[in-house]
């Protein structure tokens, strides 16, 4: 496995996922990872996660708006968190196979170019 761009990333569509698959592995992860600026792993390597603090709640609900259309357009749904009215978080991994896919990667990419209001 190559190691994709995050403009690849951006390019590519999510694939439905029903699971028969197994997770990617750590290394095939490792692989991914520089691809997705700001994301991190969670300790178990079974999620991506990333976090703002947001200017406030309605920035924080806009962005997660935004996430959620393109959520929808791609088929594949994020973990969203909202923590003391300005800080976000989301989580990505693929329930089906209960870890990471290619899709997790694709999205957090996409998630990026998403804009966001944050705190200064």
């Amino acid at each position: 496995m190559s190691m994709p761009t995050a403009q690849e990333l951006t390019h590519k569509p999510c694939t439905s996922c029903e699971g028969g698959i197994a997770p990617l592995s750590a290394e095939e992860v490792q692989v991914l990872l520089p691809g997705v600026e700001g994301w991190e792993l969670t300790p178990d390597i079974q999620r991506l996660r990333r976090s703002w603090v947001v200017k406030n709640f309605r920035a924080g609900m806009d962005f997660f708006n935004k996430v959620a259309a393109l959520a929808e357009r791609e088929g594949h749904h994020p973990d969203l968190h909202l923590e003391g009215y300005r800080n976000v978080s989301i989580e990505l991994w693929t329930h089906a196979i209960e870890g990471l896919s290619e899709n997790d990667f694709i999205l957090a990419a996409k998630i990026n170019e998403i804009p966001i209001a944050l705190k200064r």
